[in-house]
């Protein structure tokens, strides 16, 4: 059974959209009849021309730019309707040679990131009484992985911040969740596991999903359908195709 959402009418904002699963959603939204608008430091050449999709060079990391973004696409389009807030970036480096500089950016994406584009649509959100906000765990959030600290720490410490800010503004009628996508053949997964041994570890474990694979979870939390906030969602393990 094939199901569809129809995106009408949405402004959904996807941070670190230039490639991998925000990518996918960008141009299931645009698809589906949506506006969506990729912020990332990355300019996708992808996704130029793709229809309903644009994209805004921005560093999640600079509450200032995010914030000054979102107020660009709120005048443009009226409102925001999503905020998926995918950015990340996740080094290898052992504990011991934990560089300041490099735990600071870690962190400065992956969780503040979050934080200040959350800040920035909340206020489109709360005045029009609707409003979908998913922000992206991992399995390693619970199960570390050695060289992993930083992005794992990241990881972790967003559901807690889901859960707080879901009870703060369900008031508002504006949900927040929390996606865990499982292993998926992303950049960013190639990057961390460069060794075919690992991939091979994960396509036997857990299975490597694609980042169309997420796009069905990504729209149902996005949509009315999804009458759930600060829950978190798992794709723990993905089927093999035929």
């Amino acid at each position: 059974m094939k199901t569809s959402f129809d995106s009408t009418g949405d402004v959904v904002l996807v941070t670190g959209g230039a490639n991998g699963i925000g990518a996918a959603l960008a141009r299931a939204v645009g698809a589906a009849g949506g506006q969506a608008v990729v912020l990332d430091v990355a300019h996708s050449d992808a996704l130029v021309g793709a229809p309903g999709v644009s994209q805004l060079r921005v560093d999640v990391a600079d509450r200032d730019a995010v914030h000054g973004a979102v107020d660009a696409v709120v005048a443009e389009h009226g409102h925001v309707t999503g905020l998926v807030a995918g950015a990340a970036i996740q080094p290898r480096t052992a504990v011991a040679d934990m560089d300041p500089d490099e735990w600071r950016k870690v962190l400065g994406v992956n969780l503040d990131g979050v934080v200040w584009a959350c800040q920035a649509v909340l206020p489109s959100m709360v005045a029009r009484r609707d409003g979908s906000i998913v922000l992206f765990t991992s399995g390693l959030a619970h199960m570390g992985r050695a060289e992993a600290s930083a992005y794992a720490a990241s990881k972790g410490a967003l559901i807690p911040f889901a859960k707080s800010l879901a009870a703060e503004v369900a008031e508002h009628r504006v949900r927040v969740n929390v996606l865990a996508p499982g292993v998926v053949d992303t950049p960013q997964f190639r990057a961390a596991n460069p060794d075919g041994a690992e991939r091979e570890h994960w396509a036997r474990t857990t299975g490597i999903g694609t980042p169309e694979d997420v796009v069905g979870p990504l729209l149902f939390l996005l949509s009315d359908a999804a009458t759930m906030t600060g829950s978190t969602l798992s794709r723990d393990r993905s089927y093999p195709k035929e």
